[in-house]
């Protein structure tokens, strides 16, 4: 039976917390400090395990609930929503754009009633949620704070993390809705609401993940995604906020990829590349501004539709890279995911697949446990040098929004997104059941089976919800006016959600006040 107050079995031979010289390098430090190299805190995981949190969300709201359920019955640590397309675009599930997509690639949420059915019986002064969305960041997190303060949970409790990273989004996966100023606007309004309004949440989850599952390299990765963070960094003190006082919230969000050795490596040079800039660059002067802090998810792109339980294999080292690298959350991908929403079945085994690594394979006992290996070391200071001269190159561009507007960082993805697919092609890179050891398919492996008639009830709801709530032009007139002036966005918004506005209510007053992003 596990006994949470003693993770730890017993051991033949027993390690220290952290195993090193009594000096170590400058360059690498001790785990919990300056450049924070090994770690962002001083016991890593023998203190406590990362947060499991599996990405979850598919359907309707009710749905998923029961899977949120299952997952935390089964020994998950914090909950990561998944939102279908037409809630990431600002959509009602009403909207004839939004035909066809409600609820097929996460869950579809239109108001405060969605969400409330969501999250029905889940503790939110408990546990901490991750939302993976963007151009509607700070609508969702307004509805998260609404149904949170109906559970009677103090804002000071209130914790998660909103992805909120919409650089990213022009570069590698395209859910934005308004041109870049106007979207750096509304991230550093989040910026500020939080750090008054809800202190412990994490307001940003600047994300290489996406960068990387579009075909960029480690090293891209590392340096794109940083170049980025500058930017959000630079935008929040432009806004008139204190760099000590919103960056101790933000957070990342890197790719587990395939090359086990190198992903170690990545994690400890972007750990440590942030902490140099941000100290010597930016010139932030508490040390919690310098720690990077970060989840992980395993790579999407590698799983494959070919012999789909060798996917297990690929997220297991995956995963152990994540951890050997210093995550403080993660999530394994189901085996089955490249054929459809993963079932129950799958999501609980990626689940396990964490726990047996937490409790069974003793890489926890010890902070950064191959730090001093030649080779890791060695790619460590070749990632960083990599990433730097990536950062530098944004730079000379004009920055983060510039290099995105000019297609500098698109181009240079899809540049290592052909070298890839080349190299798979010709055989020079071996995808076992891809392009090697071609024995099966995965005709086998039944995928998820969505309500057909779910789109129809979820109009259905939304049409009810519309016609029960009271006039709201008012409270969107107040997001209009805020807007088009220079007050915090989020205030009006929040109002005008309690009151029963929706997703697409508000995102269309922005679409007024802004206007949409064509690339």
């Amino acid at each position: 039976m596990y006994n949470p107050a003693n993770p730890k079995p017993h051991r033949e031979i027993p390690l220290d917390v952290v195993h090193g010289p009594p000096s170590p390098d400058p360059n690498l430090g001790a785990p919990g400090e300056y450049p924070f190299t090994r770690g962002p805190y001083p016991t890593m995981y023998s203190g406590r395990p990362w947060t499991m949190r599996q990405y979850a969300g598919f359907g309707s709201a009710a749905a998923t609930n029961q899977r949120f359920k299952a997952l935390l019955d089964a020994g998950q640590t914090g909950l990561s929503i998944a939102f279908d397309l037409p809630t990431q675009m600002g959509l009602d599930s009403d909207d004839p754009r939004a035909a066809g997509e409600v609820g097929k690639v996460g869950v579809a949420i239109d108001s405060v009633a969605d969400l409330r059915t969501l999250l029905a019986d889940i503790p939110l002064g408990e546990v901490t949620t991750s939302m993976t969305i963007n151009a509607t960041a700070a609508i969702l997190l307004l509805l998260y704070q609404l149904v949170a303060e109906e559970q009677g949970v103090a804002a000071g409790d209130i914790g998660g993390t909103v992805q909120n990273d919409i650089l990213k989004e022009y570069a590698a996966r395209g859910t934005y809705i308004y041109p870049p100023q106007p979207s750096m606007r509304l991230v550093t309004d989040l910026f500020a609401y939080c750090s008054t309004e809800l202190p412990a949440w994490n307001t940003i989850s600047i994300s290489g993940y996406h960068i990387r599952e579009a075909g960029s390299t480690a090293g891209q990765e590392i340096g794109f995604t940083i170049a980025n963070g500058l930017a959000y960094v630079e935008a929040a003190r432009s806004a008139g906020l204190s760099v000590d006082v919103f960056a101790p919230r933000l957070s990342f969000f890197w790719n587990a990829h395939s090359n086990f050795l190198e992903e170690i490596a990545k994690y400890r040079a972007a750990r440590r590349l942030w902490a140099k800039l941000m100290r010597e660059r930016v010139g932030a002067t508490d040390p919690a501004s310098w720690r990077m802090r970060f989840h992980t998810q395993t790579a999407g792109s590698s799983l494959t539709a070919q012999q789909p339980l060798t996917n297990v294999v690929r997220t297991t080292l995956q995963a152990l890279s994540a951890v050997l690298g210093g995550t403080q959350s993660l999530h394994t991908n189901s085996f089955d995911e490249a054929l459809g929403l993963p079932t129950e079945e799958a999501a609980t085994l990626a689940l396990r697949t964490q726990q047996v690594i937490a409790h069974e394979s003793g890489v926890t006992d010890s902070v950064d446990p191959l730090a001093g290996s030649y080779v890791i070391e060695y790619l460590t200071d070749q990632l960083e040098a990599t990433a730097l001269e990536i950062v530098e190159s944004v730079d000379r561009a004009g920055g983060a929004v510039l290099a995105v507007e000019s297609g500098l960082v698109q181009g240079a993805i899809e540049d290592s997104a052909y070298r890839s697919a080349r190299a798979v092609e010709s055989g020079e890179q071996l995808i076992v059941g891809v392009n090697a050891f071609l024995d099966g398919d995965g005709s086998g492996v039944p995928p998820l089976e969505l309500d057909p008639e779910l789109e129809r009830d979820q109009v259905f709801a939304l049409t009810a919800f519309k016609e029960n709530r009271g006039d709201i032009a008012s409270l969107l007139d107040g997001v209009r006016s805020a807007a088009a002036g220079t007050e915090n966005v989020l205030y009006p918004m929040k109002a005008a959600l309690a009151a029963g506005a929706t997703v697409g209510d508000i995102s269309n007053v922005l679409r007024e006040v802004f206007g949409e992003y064509r690339p």
